[in-house]
């Protein structure tokens, strides 16, 4: 196995209307067993890099490396790397076992194969299935199938295009579980795409923010969440995102869970919006330098009411720092 690596790919659309999924000098490198989460607004150019990477699409200048091999020039059957998209694209009449002995490109026989089918199709929780064509599955059960056959290819490299996208919430928790306990083994590169925050967290070695066809930070993804490069990173990343307030000649940004809510001393402002999402409540309170989001405690103390004056305290040890021109932040 050995790391997969782009540098300075780039790539327009002659469709003025899809340049936003422009690629404007990608570069970054993911070593063996580890894996690189692209996390970004739609139309970033997420899918695009993957196609690219894959060898699905052409890059208009820039080099994929596998390894010390460059690739940039080789067809996608050639790169030995998997794809998985949001929709499984089993094979319909083919049943799940055989959908997962065709990345053996052997016949489905007993022995060696057969036993390597039925080892991948325990770890992802589908060996009851494998009798079953896709049909017979759920879209958790058929996308667990499709992953799991991407990995029975044995890739040089792994990249999953929101696979779970289609899946309820509890499922895609659970199915993400799996996928978590999965990559401890498996030795190849991993590049995943999603647009859910809290699944990159969790999933990510290292976090790439892609906006507008550029990496603007690409970290590990606590210190991605903690300390944003910028103000387009610090706005898009987190659900709900850091607040950004005017400071005079710079920006100051501070997390909602570190808003401090109190009756007295200060950040004067009003609230203006209360909201219950089950386990965590916020306060919305307009301030002179700007609305903030405040989450409250959930130990069941009353919410102050819309219209109340409160005071908001901003620990300084939680406050970020951006340059008012530029968005950069401030060290």
């Amino acid at each position: 196995m050995a790391a997969l690596s782009a540098t300075g790919l780039r790539k327009r659309y002659r469709d003025a209307r899809e340049r936003a999924a422009a690629l404007d000098g990608v570069s970054f490198t993911v070593e063996d067993g580890r894996s690189l989460v692209m996390l970004g607004p739609s139309g970033a150019g997420k899918s695009t890099l993957l196609r690219v990477l894959a060898g699905l699409d052409r890059a208009d200048s820039g080099v994929v490396r596998i390894g010390d091999a460059d690739v940039t020039a080789l067809a996608a059957h050639r790169r030995r790397v998997a794809l998985v998209f949001a929709d499984d694209a089993l094979f319909p009449h083919l049943s799940i076992y055989e959908n997962l002995a065709f990345a053996l490109r052997r016949r489905p026989a007993s022995g060696e194969a057969g036993a390597r089918i039925r080892e991948i199709a325990r770890a992802f929780e589908i060996d009851a299935h494998l009798a079953y064509r896709p049909a017979r599955l759920s879209n958790g059960e058929r996308q667990r199938a499709a992953i799991a056959r991407a990995v029975l290819a044995d890739p040089r490299a792994l990249l999953l295009d929101e696979p779970l996208v289609h899946l309820d919430p509890q499922l895609r928790v659970r199915v993400r579980e799996q996928f978590v306990g999965f990559r401890r083994t498996f030795p190849a590169p991993v590049v995943y795409v999603t647009h859910d925050h809290a699944e990159a967290l969790i999933l990510a070695d290292r976090l790439a923010i892609l906006i507008d066809g550029r990496i603007v930070q690409c970290e590990e993804p606590q210190r991605v969440y903690d300390f944003p490069a910028d103000v387009r990173v610090a706005r898009f990343l987190g659900s709900p995102a850091m607040n950004l307030l005017d400071d005079g000649v710079q920006t100051i940004g501070i997390r909602p869970e570190y808003v401090r809510l109190s009756r007295g001393g200060g950040l004067g402002g009003e609230v203006v919006a209360c909201e219950r999402t089950g386990a965590e409540r916020y306060v919305r309170v307009r301030t002179p330098r700007g609305e903030l989001l405040a989450r409250a405690s959930a130990d069941g103390e009353d919410l102050p009411g819309c219209g109340e004056r409160v005071c908001v305290t901003l620990p300084a040890r939680h406050v970020r720092r951006f340059d008012r021109v530029s968005g950069e932040a401030i060290p």
